[in-house]
């Protein structure tokens, strides 16, 4: 069903492909940090393995909340692991269990969402007429600066 929320059809649709890029991103970046939580290794393993459950928590919640949006949009959130592959921006490193490497693996893909995010602050709220998906996206990457200084302080 077609949401009437004031905003056209046409920009719906642009914001809702936007949010379903961004879905794909969160979704490698959860990957990627579930994959180093199992795999981590080495004096600070104990550390590392509770750290990064913590943060694939947040981005599993982060996740859910794009799709949401999606929805709320009045369009579908994509789910499949192929559509994930064809949207995201994200390129997935060869694994490692080096954890300073793992910790600039996360760094970068954190910062690369939060690009993302700046550029789509603007589009949305000026192209899209769509100041609610505008606000929510500055929230995302609230979240995401601050993932990614945690993980910055790390590699101090």
């Amino acid at each position: 069903m077609t949401a009437h929320i004031g905003i056209a059809e046409e920009h719906l649709k642009a914001v809702a492909l936007s949010l379903n890029k961004l879905l794909a991103d969160e979704f490698v970046l959860y990957t990627q940090t579930r994959n180093y939580h199992w795999n981590v290794e080495g004096p600070g393993f104990h550390a590392m393995h509770k750290f990064y459950e913590e943060q694939y928590e947040q981005l599993d919640e982060m996740m859910d909340s794009v799709a949401e949006r999606v929805r709320a949009l009045g369009h579908y959130a994509e789910g499949r692991l192929a559509d994930f592959s064809a949207l995201t921006r994200l390129t997935e490193p060869t694994t490692t269990n080096d954890i300073n490497t793992q910790l600039r693996h996360l760094l970068n893909a954190h910062e690369t969402i939060i690009r993302t995010l700046r550029a789509d602050i603007t589009t949305f709220a000026e192209t899209h007429k769509d100041l609610g998906t505008s606000d929510f996206v500055t929230g995302l990457m609230e979240d995401h600066e601050k993932m990614a200084w945690m993980l910055r302080a790390f590699l101090k």
